[in-house]
């Protein structure tokens, strides 16, 4: 009974995952969505990695150079999103 409750959840679950993933469009190492940047540009700039935390099953990882700092999420094991913060 438990087996098909946790089956119907991620079957009702899936859409919604990929629906989210379609919102930033997503090609090689680098995230488009609005002018976001990825964790590769950034650290070919010279940002360096200040700080990790845990975000449910995802990972934020703060990124600094001089003044200005970015958040990156990773949106799948290989692809990130960034936003600067300041």
């Amino acid at each position: 009974m438990i087996r098909a409750i946790v089956a119907a959840g991620m079957v009702l679950a899936a859409p919604v995952a990929f629906a989210q993933q379609d919102q930033a469009q997503v090609s090689g190492g680098s995230t488009v969505s609005g002018g976001s940047r990825s964790m590769p540009d950034l650290l070919s700039e010279g940002y360096e990695i200040k700080a990790s935390v845990p975000n449910g099953t995802k990972f934020i990882v703060f990124m600094q150079k001089e003044k200005s700092a970015y958040a990156c999420e990773f949106v799948t094991l290989t692809k990130t999103r960034c936003g600067s913060i300041n």
